[in-house]
C-alpha cells in the first residue's frame, strides 16, 4: 500500500499514475480532518510532495506514530539536501528515507514523462518511481535534493534573463515575436518560445521558483542571485501564485521599469516562518536590513535553551542563509546590533560571534535587555548590510 501526502498541481496528477498503474493509493492533504498518522498507517511506501520543508518536517513529524517499521519515505518535494538529512534524524532507523525531487511540471506529471532525481537506495522503491517518469540514480541520500536545487540554478536564471531580454527589446522598439523567432535558433530558443507569452495556467509557480532559487543561495553563484532578487520583487507584487513566465509580464509593466517596488522583503523557505507581522529582512536599493534573528525553531520552540553558545550558533547560522541568499558575506555587514538578556555572558556570545565575523569588525553594538519576547531566548541579533 502507498500513501501520497500532499495533493497540490503536482500531488494531484502524480497520485493518479499510481492508482492508473494498479497500485493500492492512500492520498491524505491538509484540511480534510484527516491525521496524517492515521492515514500513513500500514503504507509500505509514504511519498511526501508538499510546499516546502517546514511542510514537510511538520507533516512527518505528525505521521510519526503510524509509520511502520521497514515502511519508506520517498521524499520528493524540493526542499535542499540539509533539511534531507535532517528528516534522517526525525524518521527512525527501522524507517528507510530517499529522496527524489523531479524536474517538469504538470503537464509530464500527468503523462509519466518527468524525471527523478533520486538520492539514496531505491531498490525498494525504483519500480514505484518509475511510474512518474525516468529515474536517475544520482548518488547517497541528499544527492537527489542537492542535483534538483543545481539544475534549477541554471533553468530559473535562464528565464529570468530572457524575460530580461524582452523587456530590454520592448523599449528598445523591437518586436517580441521577431526577436523570439531570432533566439529560436540560439540555444536559448525553446526558453525564449516558452516566454514568448506568459502561460495562463501554472504549471511552475513563481514562488516556487523564487523559493528553490533561495534554496540553492551561496555567495558566489552571483547570476542566480540577481535572478532571486528579479523573483521576490515580481512576488513582492503579487505574482506568486502566476507561472514562472509571469516574470516577462513583470518586467515588462511600468512599475519594472522604475525599479519595482522600492522595499522587497525578504523571507527564505530555509529559515523558520516569521509569525506575519514582519519579515526576516528588507532589501531597499544595496542595502539590506535584516530583522532581529533570535534561536526559534520552525515550531517557534527556543533552540538550545539555557545555552548562550548554542543560541548564537543557531542566530548566525541563520544570518548565514540570508547573506547568502542576498549574494552577500558575513564581510559586508555594515553594522550589527545585539541584544543579551544578561552581560555575563558576552563573552560567551563573543566566542561563537567571532568565529563567523574575522578581520576588522563591522560598526556594533550590544547592550542589555531586561527580556526578549519569548521566554527563554538570551539573544536577538539585528544587522544592516551593503550588498
Amino acid at each position: 500500500m502507498i500513501t501520497f501526502l500532499g495533493q497540490g498541481r503536482m500531488g494531484v496528477p502524480m497520485a493518479r499514475r499510481l492508482v492508473a498503474a494498479g497500485h493500492q493509493v492512500t492520498t491524505w492533504r491538509r484540511g480534510t480532518g484527516v491525521a496524517v498518522a492515521d492515514a500513513v498507517e500500514g503504507a509500505e511506501l509514504v511519498v511526501t510532495m508538499l510546499s516546502d520543508a517546514a511542510a514537510v518536517r511538520e507533516v512527518l513529524t505528525a505521521a510519526l506514530p503510524g509509520l511502520a517499521p521497514g515502511a519508506t519515505v520517498v521524499e520528493m518535494s524540493t526542499i535542499g539536501p540539509e533539511a534531507v538529512h535532517g528528516l534522517r534524524a526525525l524518521l527512525p532507523a527501522s524507517v528507510a528515507l530517499v529522496d527524489a525531487p523531479v524536474l517538469g511540471s504538470v503537464g509530464p506529471a500527468a503523462d509519466g514523462t518527468l524525471t527523478v532525481l533520486a538520492g539514496g537506495d531505491v531498490s525498494g522503491c525504483r519500480e514505484v518511481l518509475s511510474v512518474f517518469g525516468t529515474v536517475r540514480e544520482v548518488g547517497p541520500l541528499g544527492s537527489g535534493a542537492a542535483m534538483k536545487l543545481a539544475v534549477m540554478s541554471v533553468l530559473v536564471p535562464a528565464q529570468v534573463l530572457v524575460a530580461e531580454t524582452y523587456a530590454y527589446a520592448g523599449a528598445h522598439g523591437v518586436d517580441r515575436g521577431a526577436l523570439a523567432d531570432v533566439l529560436a535558433g540560439t540555444p536559448l530558443g525553446a526558453v525564449a518560445e516558452r516566454l514568448r507569452v506568459p502561460a495562463a495556467e501554472t504549471r511552475y509557480a513563481l514562488a516556487h521558483a523564487a523559493k528553490d532559487l533561495e534554496l540553492a543561495a551561496w555567495p558566489e553563484a552571483r547570476l542566480a542571485t540577481a535572478a532571486r532578487s528579479r523573483l521576490q520583487e515580481a512576488r513582492a507584487a503579487g505574482l506568486g501564485d502566476r507561472d514562472l513566465t509571469a516574470v516577462a509580464e513583470f518586467l515588462r509593466a511600468p512599475h519594472a521599469s522604475a525599479g519595482g517596488r522600492r522595499a522587497v522583503p525578504v523571507n527564505l523557505a530555509t529559515i523558520p516562518a516569521t509569525n506575519g507581522a514582519y519579515s526576516h529582512a528588507v532589501r531597499v536599493g544595496g542595502t539590506l536590513y535584516v530583522s532581529g534573528q533570535a534561536a526559534l525553531d520552525e515550531q517557534g520552540n527556543v533552540v538550545g535553551e539555557g545555552s548562550m553558545a548554542a543560541q548564537a550558533e543557531h542566530v548566525f547560522q541563520v544570518i548565514a542563509r540570508i547573506l547568502a541568499d542576498q549574494g552577500a558575506t558575513f564581510g559586508d555587514i555594515a553594522f550589527i546590533r545585539t541584544y543579551l538578556t544578561d552581560m555575563e555572558h558576552r563573552a560567551e556570545y563573543a566566542q561563537v560571534r567571532r568565529k563567523y565575523i574575522t578581520g576588522t569588525p563591522p560598526a556594533s553594538t550590544t547592550v542589555e535587555v531586561p527580556k526578549l519576547f519569548a521566554p527563554g531566548l538570551l539573544l536577538e541579533v539585528d544587522l544592516v548590510v551593503a550588498l
